[in-house]
Order: structure tokens, then C-alpha cells, then sequence
């Protein structure tokens, strides 16, 4: 699993690839995820397998593994 290190109010994107049963998910539902992570402005857009994702890092600085769904990271 990759580690990705997130910087306090850096603007993050994030591509997500659901698996089978994730794949009904609301875009809601994945973004209240992203916030009980510690994201703040968040917004997802997409549907199905593939779902694009925007958000602030809003804690302090830190540095943990990316879940296995989070497929591409870049901050914006």
C-alpha cells in the first residue's frame, strides 16, 4: 500500500476506483467519508466504478496509506 503525506490547507484531487459493491454508493456517502477523514470543501462527481473527488486537508500535516480505492493523487 502507498503512502501519501497531505499538507493543512492544500486542495487535493483524488480518482477512485469502487469495487463491485462500493459502486452503489452516493457521491454523498462518499464524501462524508472523506470528511470524517479530516477533508473539509468536499466534492465528488462521477458515477459507477470511477469517481473523482476534490478536497481541502483540513487537520495538521500528515502522513498515512492511501486506501486501496484511491487510485491517483495529485494536489491542486
Amino acid at each position: 500500500m502507498a503512502t501519501f503525506t497531505v499538507t493543512q490547507g492544500k486542495r487535493y484531487r483524488a480518482t477512485i476506483a469502487l469495487g463491485r459493491f462500493e459502486r452503489c454508493d452516493g457521491n454523498e456517502t462518499i464524501a462524508e467519508r472523506l470528511r470524517a477523514a479530516g477533508f473539509s470543501e468536499v466534492s465528488v462527481s462521477g458515477s459507477g466504478a470511477t469517481r473523482m473527488a476534490a478536497a481541502v486537508w483540513a487537520g495538521p500535516d500528515a502522513t498515512g496509506d492511501m486506501p486501496a480505492q484511491v487510485t491517483e493523487v495529485i494536489e491542486i
